[in-house]
């Protein structure tokens, strides 16, 4: 009866995404396996000076990481909830990182200006957007020309977006793939932004 409805309970979050709320902030700090910090630095070659941008930053498991690869450089973090955005800026403050700016909004209708960052990224959270469609035109929008997205899925996440449904959706919202690491249960996939003809 319990796993009946677990498996339910289950099955109408997958049905229903939303984002993950404030006071289960714990579960974002769990390990990634597969999709980890170091596998992210890898396949995002975030550079000294860009300025990149993390939709769905959680409390900041990947941002301090990539914040603290951007010498020069600035990485604005962009969610649904202000508490999440509160406490990456928080943390960001204690490990003296200065470059890191937070706003408030929802990722289906960005409030960026095109062509504003070198790259972007969000791991765990396209399955959470309702419109994931939407969510990937408008990195494609406000990423330059030649920039990169990455997206991370892991398997345990009630949202997980397979490789095969991100990259159709991608290619739908103009961006190409360019590179993947990991396998079917936890992987990033790397787009890039086409150059202008």
């Amino acid at each position: 009866m319990v796993l009946g409805a677990l498996l339910g309970a289950a099955l109408w979050w997958r049905k229903n995404p939303s984002a993950m709320p404030y006071w289960q902030r714990f579960f974002v700090e769990l390990p990634h396996p597969g999709i980890t910090r170091e596998r992210l630095v890898e396949i995002l070659e975030p550079r000294p000076k860009e300025r990149l941008l993390e939709v769905g930053p959680g409390t900041g498991y990947y941002a301090l990481t990539i914040a603290e690869r951007l010498n020069g450089g600035r990485l604005e973090v962009f969610d649904l909830q202000r508490e999440m955005v509160d406490h990456v800026l928080r943390r960001a403050s204690e490990r003296g990182l200065s470059n890191v700016t937070g706003w408030t909004g929802d990722a289906q209708e960005m409030l960026f200006e095109k062509n504003r960052f070198d790259g972007a990224y969000l791991t765990v959270v396209l399955g959470e957007i309702p419109d994931q469609d939407a969510a990937l035109r408008e990195l494609a929008r406000v990423v330059k020309p030649g920039g990169r997205v990455v997206v991370g899925e892991i398997a345990l996440d009630p949202h997980y977006v397979t490789f095969g449904s991100l990259r159709e959706r991608a290619e739908r919202a103009g961006l190409e793939l360019d590179r993947r690491v990991g396998g079917g249960l936890a992987y990033f996939a790397r787009f890039r932004v086409p150059l202008a003809a």
